[in-house]
């Protein structure tokens, strides 16, 4: 498909975290209004490229304390700056819901909030630190866009799309390398990518999942006989309704993947589409009601069914 690079099934690895910085650093060296502000993890979230090359005063230090981060970041938005501010997602939205929600979004200021480490990709960190309720936060709150990118590459280009919207942003990037596996240039906010054209059932896939989903439809068409359609949401919100409606018409049925909580997630937001507009059968594969833990990321990914594996028995189970 067009949309996928040439060597996507043996793909190089790459930080997301820095592909969203790379592009920071490139947006803040031609717009002065970019700043980025951190909770004392600088290098953590990607942002140890613009401490390089952009550096003080542009680059702020708030310390361990995210409400002022994103209070502070309203404040510099109000007064004409677009900013950055990330930390963990655990912490932000985490720990600052409120602060987001009364400071950036009553005030409808276009602060993008950076959630770094995202998700169970964490791993020996813990449950603590693998944020998997924020989508369901995020996208709650009135006047919020709510993104998680596929690879690195799509976060290099996300981010000169939020400099360019209006709007308050969210995004969640993974702590772990992504396999780099998206190939177009032409990011758009709120739009959705078909990646692989199928009939019997459509795959829904957002963030670190996407490409879980395209491995899992190659596996489906060679020992199932099933021919699955993979469209890519790099958006969750604004959800692109058209390319849910169209996919639920074509094939029937869908199963959505999310490496965070199901409930109030990607997938409850397409399952609140379709009950409304168009009823169709349906499975959502992500956390069920259970926090993450310690272990590597292969484990947890085969423990809460997001791995090849598990999505295939999912997907064939689902369709018997």
């Amino acid at each position: 498909m067009m949309y996928l690079r040439g060597d996507w099934q043996t793909p190089t690895y790459a930080s997301v975290r820095g592909g969203f910085g790379d592009g920071l650093v490139a947006l803040a060296k031609q717009d002065d209004r970019v700043v980025a502000l951190s909770a004392d993890l600088v290098g953590s979230v990607g942002f140890g490229k613009f401490a390089q090359h952009i550096g003080a005063p542009r680059l702020i230090e708030v310390g361990v304390a995210e409400q002022n981060l994103v209070t502070v970041a309203s404040g510099l938005a109000a007064m004409g700056n677009i900013p950055f501010a990330a930390s963990y997602a655990s912490f932000s939205p985490g720990r600052n819901w409120e602060q987001i929600r009364t400071t950036i979004c009553l005030n409808n200021q276009p602060v993008k909030v950076v959630g770094s480490h995202a998700g169970l990709n964490v791993g020996p960190d813990g449950a603590t630190h693998q944020m998997l309720e924020d989508i369901a936060l995020m996208r709650s709150l009135p006047n919020m866009v709510v993104l998680a990118p596929g690879d690195a590459h799509e976060a290099e280009l996300m981010a000169a799309a939020m400099v360019a919207d209006s709007r308050p942003n969210y995004v969640r990037l993974p702590r772990a390398d992504m396999p780099l596996f998206l190939g177009y240039d032409n990011f758009e906010i709120g739009k959705a990518y078909v990646l692989r054209e199928g009939k019997d059932v459509a795959l829904l896939g957002t963030g670190t999942m996407t490409y879980q989903l395209l491995l899992a439809a190659e596996i489906l068409a060679n020992q199932h006989s099933i021919q699955a359609e993979v469209i890519h949401f790099p958006t969750i919100k604004p959800l692109d309704e058209a390319a849910v409606l169209s996919a639920a018409q074509k094939c029937g049925c869908m199963v959505t993947a999310e490496e965070g909580q199901i409930a109030g997630g990607f997938g409850s937001s397409v399952a609140e589409l379709l009950s409304e507009q168009l009823p169709v059968k349906m499975k959502r594969i992500g956390a069920n009601d259970m926090f993450g833990e310690s272990g590597s990321m292969v484990e947890l990914w085969q423990k809460h069914g997001l791995d090849v594996d598990s999505v295939v028995s999912n997907v064939v189970d689902f369709l018997q």
